[in-house]
């Protein structure tokens, strides 16, 4: 399997898409599922117009200088055939007679030149073309002009002229020259010719092809310069008119058939778009229009895609025709027939054409109605077709998204809408955005003050927590102290004071280490239960202790507060607390009697509010 003529290097790709609006053959193809664009290299037909639009250089053809070195180190021989167009090629040499000697200087054994191979085809061509038997050809001189007619008008392929291209005759003669063994190279301006190549055997086949700027890059990794060379000719026979081939029309010249508006029988067409046109009318009309089509898919070889980017088509023209006036000015034409006899007869001139056909089947009209229907193309006005996604009407446009070509997004007009509503749905987002900041803004603002608030009354809290004078604690769900002041941390003693030096309110402190059991498991008890347990007495030591726990945070946390019930201020108070208990229990026990005893309630009541009134005055200091 042949690798790729042409690929597209995904980390250099801008994803710009230039490379598919140029392809003629939609061989590039912009998947769903991925952005860069990837080469169809079986629908590919090697014209190279990616190439030429591609920016960021992200597009390369395949190199051949690596296959060419290994020929060279072999120690074969190896017989370099070199086009015409090389002479627009090198418009800084000043003598073609220095670029023949730097290729030899690469290791070249022979330099032929390929316009002798020219001559002979054009030989071809004018026996084809004036001895006409009713069938109008399409010259196949031109790789992807060949291509193009097998992959996409199999119907031409009878009308492609059965003449092999000057490449392969050039190397057919040099075989004749130097024996069937020798390694042949083709160095020219045309990328197709490299697949051109690998379809002939035998004596027609081409070893490697080289483009002219392969063989620049060749010239500059071994440094050869024209000034550090001499003079050196092209080896025998050398061509005649067929050095004008790098011109589109030169192939006629060199076959001596005119192109006279009146009498001629032959159109040239030069260039992607006329050629386009060229093939559309030539298979709807060629009866019509009774002419031969001599095509050449460039505008000219000297512009082919394997030249050096930005040459001048007309400065080119000019080096050519030069370079023929100047080695035809002392032309042995003699010699050259005498050659054209010799070599001639030994040439297989006939070549075969494929049936390739990479046409696809048209897709359902529904299917491009609905296509047209998303990029708003519903409208005859609105298919007029601007041309910038590569096809020359929507319609043509929908039909390749709908066999999966393309994608929707080729198209500008559908792109530019799809990225105005984009920008109007991002500015509406941007708007609610900008409102849900700023209600962040206030929340944030209010949360901050609420947060500020809640410090200062948990502050405030602690700060009357320390002042009580009844010792708190407040644990967690693993009986371990959140906060506790320091009236708690004064009844646990010395050790508990010890422990607060090191960590302020025993913070962390497991009251199972500093409470004795039967307290800690009231703690365990009201987490559990979430029920208070309000004045039970205790002993710490030999102090008794009233403790009341209560739940803070259902299953979290507790809080308790102690008393030390031998304090004098305690034990006053909680006399207090606990008669006016009594009397209230008394109280409500009298109620009941007197209403069946009458007045001794009465006497009962103002007795125990003496004793009240005695216990309150021994309180006051």
């Amino acid at each position: 399997m042949k690798p790729p003529l042409i690929t597209i290097d995904s980390e250099q790709c801008k994803v710009c898409y230039a490379c598919v609006r140029a392809c003629p053959v939609n061989a590039i193809q912009v998947r769903g599922n991925q952005e860069v664009p990837v080469v169809v290299d079986e629908r590919c037909i090697g014209c190279g117009s990616c190439l030429q639009v591609c920016a960021p250089l992200a597009i390369a053809y395949r190199d051949s200088k690596a296959v060419v070195r290994q020929l060279i180190e072999s120690g074969e021989t190896v017989v370099a055939i070199v086009a015409p167009s090389i002479s627009g090629e090198f418009d800084d040499i000043t003598d073609y007679r220095k670029f023949v000697k730097m290729i030899r200087e690469l290791g070249f054994a022979r330099v032929n030149e390929v316009s002798f191979g020219v001559d002979l085809v054009a030989s071809e061509y004018r026996e084809l073309f004036t001895n006409f038997l009713g069938r109008y050809y399409i010259t196949a001189n031109c790789p992807p002009i060949v291509a193009l007619v097998e992959k996409y008008h199999p119907g031409l392929i009878d009308n492609l002229a059965p003449i092999v291209s000057p490449m392969i005759a050039s190397t057919q003669l040099v075989r004749q020259l130097y024996g069937s063994d020798v390694k042949v190279v083709y160095i020219g301006p045309c990328i197709g010719a490299k697949d051109e190549a690998l379809r002939f055997e035998g004596d027609a086949r081409v070893d490697a092809v080289l483009t002219f700027v392969e063989l620049r890059q060749m010239f500059e990794e071994r440094n050869i310069k024209e000034s550090t060379v001499e003079y050196s000719d092209f080896d025998p026979p050398l061509g005649y008119k067929g050095s004008l081939y790098a011109v589109s029309n030169g192939i006629l010249q060199a076959a001596g058939l005119s192109e006279n508006l009146l009498e001629g029988s032959i159109i040239t067409s030069e260039g992607k778009a006329n050629i386009l046109e060229a093939i559309k009318e030539f298979e709807s009309s060629v009866d019509f229009i009774r002419k031969h089509f001599n095509m050449f898919y460039c505008e000219g070889c000297l512009m082919g895609p394997g030249t050096s980017k930005g040459g001048k088509k007309y400065l080119r023209k000019t080096l050519v025709s030069d370079y023929a006036n100047k080695k035809l000015k002392d032309f042995n034409v003699d010699d050259w027939e005498k050659n054209c006899s010799k070599y001639a007869s030994g040439i297989n001139f006939k070549a075969s054409f494929v049936n390739d056909d990479q046409r696809l089947p048209p897709p359902p009209e529904e299917k491009v109605q609905e296509i047209l229907k998303v990029i708003g193309k519903l409208e005859d006005e609105d298919k007029l077709g601007c041309g910038a996604c590569g096809f020359e009407t929507c319609q043509d446009f929908a039909v390749a998204v709908a066999k999966g070509l393309t994608k929707t997004d080729m198209c500008i007009t559908y792109s530019l809408k799809s990225k105005h509503d984009f920008i109007k749905t991002l500015k509406l987002t941007n708007d609610k955005l900008a409102k849900t900041r700023e209600a962040l803004v206030d929340s944030e603002k209010k949360a901050r003050q609420e947060q500020q608030m809640a410090q200062e009354a948990l502050e405030r809290t602690s700060a009357m927590l320390q002042k009580l004078p009844s010792a708190i604690v407040i644990v967690d769900e693993n009986l371990k102290v959140i906060e506790s002041n320091q009236s708690f941390i004064n009844t646990l003693g010395e050790d508990a004071a010890e422990i607060n030096e090191i960590i302020p309110g025993l913070v962390g402190a497991d009251i199972k280490t500093l409470l004795p059991f039967q307290i800690y498991k009231l703690f365990s008890a009201v987490i559990t239960s979430n029920e208070n347990v309000v004045n039970r007495d205790v002993y710490i030591g030999e102090r008794l202790m009233n403790i009341s726990v209560f739940p803070i945070k259902k299953g979290k946390i507790a809080g308790a507060v102690l008393r030390d019930m031998y304090l004098p201020e305690v034990r006053k108070e909680e006399v207090i607390s606990r008669v006016t208990e009594v009397i209230d229990e008394n109280l409500d026990l009298v109620q009941k009697i007197a209403f069946l005893l009458g007045e001794g309630a009465a006497k009962t009541e103002k007795m125990l509010n003496s004793i009240i009134e005695s216990h309150k005055a021994t309180k006051k200091p």
